[in-house]
């Protein structure tokens, strides 16, 4: 474990330099991140869903001394599989094979016009595309909204789970039935048109980074901004407007007790996350996004589930604390 630690230090370092050299202007990107490097090769999954040909971009990452496991990472709305750089080389560096995949309406992958988003789509999704790689089972880790789709992937593909792990998940809480109001797509669309990179990191550094900012966090944030910026603008607003109201509309803390694999929480005790909190009453919002509660409840209501807090840490730990969370999660994998 000291190895990797050493290992992770040095790959946090040169993370933080890099953010911290970065500067305007704003980069432009493509709506499928053109022009973006991702920390290793990309390639993309062709495939046919719901009448159209969609590729969906994703990283497959041998380990450098392999320990036969294979681990699976779901990024969040905002962000994608780039996002799990130094995680990923910490994983690899451990003897896993590590698949990080970019979904549909996102990032370097497809963004249809027209395309009916569930989590159980991107589940099917995922599962063609880790079966043409001849992956059959493997760890899932989803982070945020990714959480929700990992819980969903668990639910319809248990036997392909080994252990769930479940960052700073979504869908802790239902949301609508809290009292927050329903927000059309068309107003989220809108509302998306308007993202700038100054939004982008407010909103972060407000629910992601509990007030506090650091350069090595711009990266994210011209990533996202960068496609915004460039001449697929509105693809990009228009998927994230869909995706905004799957997540809102589509609970799974309802189906918590189904659960089946082994799962752990890995929750930052400051994160306060809550999709449509910003329009609701304010007693109602006041009473959201309360992790540590939330992810204490949930491990009560799952069959096999333990819970691992940073209290320090907010939404998003594999970002704020590189280094405390590989080694905390390699830690947690090597304990089964």
């Amino acid at each position: 474990m000291q190895k990797f630690a050493s290992i992770i230090a040095a790959l946090c370092f040169t993370a933080l330099n890099a953010g911290a050299a970065l500067a305007e202007p704003l980069p432009v990107y493509g709506a499928v991140l053109e022009g973006f490097d991702y920390p290793f090769q990309v390639e993309h999954f062709n495939f046919n869903s719901q009448g159209q040909s969609l590729s969906m971009a994703f990283m497959d990452v041998k380990p450098q001394a392999p320990n036969g496991r294979t681990i699976v990472l779901f990024h969040g709305k905002n962000f994608c599989a780039a996002t799990w750089d130094t995680t990923i080389t910490a994983l690899r560096f451990a003897g896993y094979r590590v698949i990080a995949i970019d979904q549909i309406g996102f990032c370097k992958s497809s963004k249809p016009e027209h395309y009916q988003y569930s989590f159980a789509q991107l589940a099917e999704n995922t599962r063609a595309l880790l079966k043409s790689r001849g992956i059959e089972h493997a760890i899932i880790l989803g982070h945020s909204m990714g959480g929700m789709l990992a819980i969903r992937y668990a639910l319809m593909f248990p036997e392909a789970v080994d252990t769930l792990v479940l960052v700073d998940p979504l869908g802790l809480e239902d949301w609508q039935a809290a009292g927050v109001p329903y927000a059309s797509i068309d107003s989220l669309f809108d509302t998306e048109l308007k993202t700038s990179a100054e939004s982008i990191k407010a909103y972060q550094r407000k629910f992601y980074y509990h007030g506090e900012w650091r350069p090595d966090y711009d990266r994210w944030v011209y990533m996202l901004a960068g496609m915004f910026a460039g001449a697929g603008k509105a693809s990009v607003a228009w998927s994230q407007a869909l995706t905004s109201d799957m997540i809102f509309t589509q609970p799974v803390v309802h189906e918590l007790s189904r659960v089946k694999p082994r799962t752990v929480l890995m929750i930052g005790g400051r994160d306060r996350t809550a999709p449509g909190a910003n329009r609701a009453p304010p007693d109602v919002a006041a009473r959201l996004g309360r992790y540590p509660e939330l992810a204490r409840r949930a491990v009560q209501m799952m069959q096999h589930a333990q819970l691992t807090e940073f209290p320090e840490l907010g939404h998003a730990p594999q970002v704020e604390a590189p280094e405390q969370f590989q080694r905390t999660l390699i830690e947690v994998l090597q304990g089964e």
